[in-house]
């Protein structure tokens, strides 16, 4: 009778330990999340209110500028309208300790 609760127990045990491995990836899949996702996704929102009726079709994050109090998160959208295709680029300017927005740029370009 011993030998079954050890051996049930090592099934139990075994088992936990398939379902550790298989939720596992996903907490490190948190960690691969770029520390600029969150301003990619406002240069997606601002980008899409500014230009309602064209769809974005492509998305560059060109780096950040860190300057004294403040940081410059960079992006370029590739936009469609009807037939026209032209890119945007985006600077999202913060408050590097706070993350408060000061201000938001676009500037088209046909390349």
């Amino acid at each position: 009778m011993r030998a079954i609760f050890i051996v049930f127990g090592v099934i139990i045990f075994l088992a936990g330990v398939g379902e550790t491995n298989y939720i596992q990836p996903m907490v490190h899949a948190e960690k691969d999340i770029p520390s600029y996702a969150k301003w990619g996704r406002l240069a997606m929102k601002e980008t899409q209110s500014r230009y309602p009726n064209a769809d974005i079709i492509d998305y560059l994050h060109r780096g950040r500028e860190n300057k004294d109090t403040t940081s410059v998160e960079k992006f370029k959208l590739w936009l469609q309208k009807d037939d026209r295709e032209f890119g945007v680029f985006i600077n999202i300017e913060f408050d590097t300790e706070t993350e408060d927005v000061i201000d938001i740029t676009f500037r088209e370009t046909s390349q």
